[in-house]
């Protein structure tokens, strides 16, 4: 007989936060700011016309240096980091052919760094700009489909950035939707109630699922060759980037270059929640998880405070693994494996589709360039700045170990 389950009373606090989180995700954020920042907003309207015409670094320099203190709320701040987001990558970045900067004049990075500051975000394009807060309803009292959304903002490769932002963002509110049964979850198991428990876990692997089917929609709206020839370009950071190895001055913020990484699904809380509830240890299993492990925590720094926050408290909760496992019943330990296995299945697609728009496509340029060993290892790392494959088999193989065995 096994021994029954005691794990702390942390419900409440949980309920509060799953809250918060879940409200901060449907967040519908401004798409204009007050003059003057409107001429962020103008030129982040116009970045692929003013690449294509190389106007954009001659625009950005004539701005001027403005103060935050004129954005009002939290709404208006993440839309100014996003707009100076897409101006700094674009910067950077140019057309995407070598053309690099290394310095950020400072009427940019002055407001930036401070906006950053006070969002409690790194100054860079990162998840929560680029996929969360860069989206619109076009028919405001619409459905949130694709059909009825737009982004906010665009870079070079037409539709691609809309696709794969999109696609990332429906697939993230169907993931999201089942934080509403954490709080279930976590009373569930301090009051010992398998039969709630599996109800709440089955809620989680049927949005996990539904997230998965969203998923599979990028094919339709995100062509691989533009994708990774033109859109990852300015989606790149400068943290393991041999283009900018010391990294991006900030100019009148640091004396020093500093380096910070591109926008990367690590960056989402929503899968790195899940991972926290089901118990999946990435940092067990050799130097390759402890670095997978390194990684996840680190991007956590790259999210809003409040998803962090959200994160630390549910690490404080009780263990659903050690409940489940305490219990000896095979039918809820069939309901939680079938919860781990929907994130197995979302890391197995994730890397089909890292294959497809990545790996694939650098080593047909590698080929094109008369590389023989295929694509460089600058190619194959993410915008995050890790090695894709490593990483991706990394936290899949990780996560398939935390299926329980029967017996």
């Amino acid at each position: 007989m096994p021994e029954s389950y005691h794990g702390p009373a942390n419900t409440l606090k949980i309920s509060t936060k799953c809250s918060v989180n879940l409200h901060f995700e449907r967040t519908i954020f401004k798409v204009e700011l007050p003059h003057p920042y409107d001429a962020w907003i103008s030129i982040a309207r116009n970045l692929p016309q003013l690449i294509e015409d190389g106007q954009l670094r001659t625009e950005v320099e004539k701005l001027a240096t403005l103060s935050i203190d004129g954005l009002q709320g939290h709404k208006e701040q993440r839309l100014g980091h996003l707009a100076l987001g897409y101006l700094t990558m674009a910067y950077v970045w140019g057309r995407g052919g070598g053309d690099v900067r290394k310095v950020l004049p400072s009427n940019i990075a002055i407001p930036y760094c401070r906006l950053s500051e006070k969002l409690g975000l790194p100054p860079i394009l990162v998840y929560a700009d680029c996929v969360l807060a860069n989206w619109k309803k076009k028919d405001p009292s619409g459905p949130m489909t694709y059909e009825n959304m737009d982004i906010l903002f665009s870079f070079p490769g037409g539709d691609c950035g809309k696709g794969f932002f999109l696609i990332s963002l429906l697939v993230e509110m169907a993931a999201a939707s089942a934080i509403k049964v954490i709080p279930i979850i976590f009373k569930a198991v301090q009051c010992e109630d398998s039969e709630t428990l599996q109800d709440a876990l089955r809620e989680i692997a049927s949005c996990l699922k539904r997230a998965l089917e969203r998923f599979h929609q990028i094919h339709d709206y995100v062509d691989p060759d533009i994708f990774f020839n033109v859109l990852r370009i300015y989606l790149s950071g400068w943290k393991g980037n041999p283009s900018l190895p010391e990294g991006l001055l900030y100019e009148g913020v640091w004396d020093t270059p500093k380096q910070f990484a591109g926008g990367s699904a690590a960056q989402s809380s929503v899968f790195q929640c899940f991972d926290v509830l089901l118990g999946v240890q990435h940092a067990a299993g050799g130097a390759s998880s402890v670095s997978a492990a390194e990684f996840l925590q680190e991007m956590r720094t790259y999210m809003p405070p409040a998803h962090r926050n959200f994160l630390r408290s549910l690490e404080s909760g009780p263990s659903v693994r050690e409940f489940v496992l305490s219990k000896g019943d095979a039918s809820l330990r069939e309901t939680y494996n079938k919860c781990v296995q929907a994130m197995v299945s979302l890391r197995k697609y994730h890397f089909q589709i890292v294959t497809k728009y990545i790996l694939i496509p650098a080593r047909r340029k590698s080929k094109e360039k008369g590389t023989s060993k295929g694509s460089s290892k600058s190619e194959d790392k993410g915008t995050g700045g890790t090695s894709l494959v490593d990483f991706l088999k990394t936290v899949r193989r990780t996560t398939e170990k935390t299926l329980l065995k029967e017996g």
